[in-house]
């Protein structure tokens, strides 16, 4: 089984006139084959930055990151960012948007179109192929930017906070396509949020970060069948026992400041 491993993982950054901040300290986790796993934390705790460092986007500064007991030391192919902005270039339509990481790896044409129109199929987007991202609403937009993370048949999508732009309406919308995708391509995802009911909603687990240096204060698991229902009794019980985490991390943050 394929899996992500985190262990003990130290990020510090170099600050003004020698001065350094530690964004993560000692954190430790692992995701395995078709989980979906939310990280929960408050603003500033270093959420992102972990993120960044399993994507291999930024070097650690201690401790060991793997994907299928590979040492992370740079991008992977094996896994994919999606960030809170969809990054999509203005100048070309959703399907050359789609294929256009297959284009930068020399993917022959012929297999680059069957398969971006292939992703474009499953995630309901063909009849959007010819248009361009000035034409598509904000949840449109990162539908796009889903199915180009999803073209190359990543083992792992590590998605930071993607819906936090979008309306409430669109936002739910858009866990539900999340969830329909993640169900028919069956990728890891490691999904950054802030939004505690939206961690319960997705995650199998949740992980819950502290106040920054961030670190893994505990790891929770939703036992709901799915669908789910923000008004199903037993998820408000989930939702009490993480906001007790959520006020009190935000509150020691605030003193520190």
């Amino acid at each position: 089984m394929s899996s992500l491993v985190v262990a003990n993982v130290r990020k510090t950054w170099s600050g003004a006139k020698g001065l350094s901040v530690e964004a993560i300290r000692d954190a430790s986790l692992q995701v395995s084959s078709g989980e979906f796993v939310a990280i929960l934390g408050p603003s500033g705790c270093g959420k992102s930055t972990l993120l960044e460092l399993c994507a291999g986007l930024e070097p650690i500064s201690g401790g060991f990151i793997s994907i299928d007991g590979q040492e992370v030391r740079g991008p992977n192919p094996k896994a994919v960012m999606v960030f809170q902005e969809h990054s999509l270039f203005p100048w070309l339509d959703v399907e050359a948007n789609v294929g256009f990481g297959l284009k930068m790896r020399n993917t022959g044409t012929n297999e680059r179109w069957r398969r971006v129109r292939e992703v474009l199929e499953r995630v309901k987007l063909v009849k959007f192929a010819r248009h361009y991202p000035h034409q598509l609403s904000g949840g449109m937009k990162q539908r796009v930017a889903i199915a180009r993370a999803l073209v190359g048949n990543p083992e792992f999508m590590l998605m930071d906070e993607p819906f936090a732009a979008l309306d409430f309406q669109t936002r739910v919308l858009m866990q539900q396509f999340l969830l329909e995708v993640w169900a028919g391509f069956r990728s890891t995802i490691l999904f950054v949020t802030h939004q505690i009911d939206e961690a319960i909603l997705l995650a199998d687990r949740v992980v819950v970060m502290s106040a920054a240096p961030g670190r893994v204060l505990e790891e929770v698991r939703i036992a709901l069948p799915r669908p789910r229902s923000m008004i199903d009794p037993d998820f408000n019980g989930y939702r009490v026992r993480l906001t007790s985490h959520m006020e009190r991390e935000v509150m020691r943050a605030a003193e520190v400041l």
